[in-house]
């Protein structure tokens, strides 16, 4: 067992609460592991009809993976990253083909790892606090733990935006794009927490009766700009529109983007249209493994992890350093299966 999340169970609910708030209850391998354990115990447990899954304390619900832990071990072998990345996305389709309803409350930041926990969720509750982004190529890594699966489906090209810029959503926009269900005000979840302990038959009624009218969502006032700006699959036609475009908002997005590694952009791409046909969640799991695995020892994760989070410098020296320099070849290569007893599988 680990401190860092604290499990237990209300009424007929199971509860998860991650309990790291100095580091805004990043995820590490024994928290994955811990609610692993939890959710494989509670899937055959009769008197447990619902899992709740939220924050003990602190200003957001879950900031991502430890990213130091993955830069660290992608500077040696890899094989703590790969363990970490194995057992999280274990967790991630855990929490995707769970039989009984998950209740994920995003309120505060949630980000990359904290992603792919709550939007398996059957329930996703947005607040007034909520700060949702998968900035990962800023870092030179790329929008996994179901990444690829979720953002090409959500409208138009948003996924795509959301993918290569790492733009923040604040709730009402979650709920707009419907990436959140339901939109509480902060200060009603104690009680819906505690409702939904005694009545877990009753989430989505007593989630709507707590729910509020959200703000205006800004994105959606954006949506035909991306659309046509974010149409491309190709990296280089995208930076193209955007600079043909001229207005405000596309020169904000190209300065956005020119500060991204142009290898993870196009990962990025590549990954959210192979994620749109992919068969089934295990399949993705299984491609973003392999990314991973191969990603996390490369240079933009090592030297974005240095300039972002390290030395906070903010200037990584991306290599390659231009879209056109990222070759087809390159990206084929980080995108090829693994050999079979090295591939992501998923739980027994």
């Amino acid at each position: 067992m680990t401190e860092d999340v604290l499990i237990g169970v209300e009424g007929r609910v199971g509860r998860i609460a991650l309990n790291r708030p100095k580091a805004i209850h990043a995820l590490n391998l024994p928290m994955c592991q811990a609610m692993i354990d939890a959710l494989l115990a509670w899937r055959d447990d009769a008197a447990i009809e619902a899992v709740v899954i939220d924050h003990s304390e602190g200003r957001g619900f879950c900031a991502g993976g430890d990213i130091r832990m993955l830069a660290e071990s992608g500077a040696k072998d890899g094989r703590e990253a790969r363990a970490f990345f194995h057992t999280e996305y274990r967790l991630n389709h855990l929490l995707f083909t769970y039989a009984k309803p998950v209740v994920a409350f995003m309120d505060g930041i949630t980000m990359g790892g904290g992603v792919g926990i709550s939007q398996p969720a059957k329930y996703r509750v947005a607040t007034e606090h909520t700060r949702f982004a998968m900035p990962e190529t800023g870092i030179g890594l790329f929008p996994d733990v179901g990444g690829g699966w979720y953002l090409p489906r959500l409208e138009g090209r948003v996924g795509a935006f959301l993918a290569l810029t790492g733009a923040r959503l604040d709730g009402a926009e979650c709920l707009a794009l419907g990436l959140a269900t339901h939109y509480l005000p902060s200060a009603n979840l104690a009680e819906a927490k505690e409702r939904i302990a005694q009545h877990p038959d009753r989430i989505g009624g007593i989630l709507g009766e707590l729910s509020v009218t959200a703000p205006p969502a800004a994105i959606t006032g954006q949506i035909d700009k991306i659309n046509r700006l974010f149409a491309s699959d190709r990296y280089e036609d995208i930076l193209a529109a955007l600079e043909k475009d001229g207005g405000e908002w596309a020169q904000k997005e190209l300065g956005a983007l020119r500060t991204k590694s142009p290898q993870t952009c196009k990962v990025a791409l590549r990954q959210l249209r192979e994620g749109a046909a992919m068969p089934d969640f295990a399949a993705e799991m299984r491609q973003e493994y392999a990314i991973g695995s191969r990603v996390v020892a490369m240079h933009d994760f090592l030297e974005g992890v240095r300039a972002l989070i390290v030395d906070k410098d903010n200037s990584p020296k991306w290599d390659p350093s231009t879209p056109e320099a990222v070759t087809d070849e390159w990206i084929d290569a980080i995108f090829a299966p693994l050999p079979p007893g090295e591939a992501w599988t998923p739980l027994t």
